[in-house]
């Protein structure tokens, strides 16, 4: 899965949320400042180039739905992520966090409790 750039990521946030969606759809859920109608409509077919939608001719316009759903997205880019920044490591990335205090001790509660609970079923 090749990586998206952040003007893609954008806008196949929309495509997920939307389910499916002309570049103009797609503009109007983007948050302000909005990137020019014809540099969104490159993005979106750069989309289409890599794989993560498919472009629907309807009379003058495409109708892009995605192909790789968000779920599948998030697993790649956080094994990507981990893989990068933390040598594969979740004890790390959880280490990194409770070091820069931006998760608490009753969250890594809940975190461990959910662990349990998998392992239980």
């Amino acid at each position: 899965m090749e990586k998206l750039t952040q003007p893609e990521e954008e806008a196949m946030q929309v495509l997920w949320l939307l389910g499916r969606g002309f570049t103009k759809d797609v503009r109007e859920h983007l948050s302000d400042p909005k990137p020019p109608y014809t540099t969104l409509a490159s993005t979106v077919k750069n989309l289409e180039r890599k794989g993560y939608v498919s472009g629907e001719k309807l009379g003058n316009s495409y109708l892009y739905t995605p192909l790789i759903n968000a779920e599948d997205y998030r697993k790649e880019f956080m094994n990507s992520f981990i893989g990068s920044y933390f040598r594969n490591s979740y004890k790390e990335l959880v280490s990194f966090f409770a070091k820069e205090q931006k998760i608490s001790a009753e969250e890594l509660k809940e975190i461990i409790e959910m662990i349990e609970k998998g392992k239980a079923n």
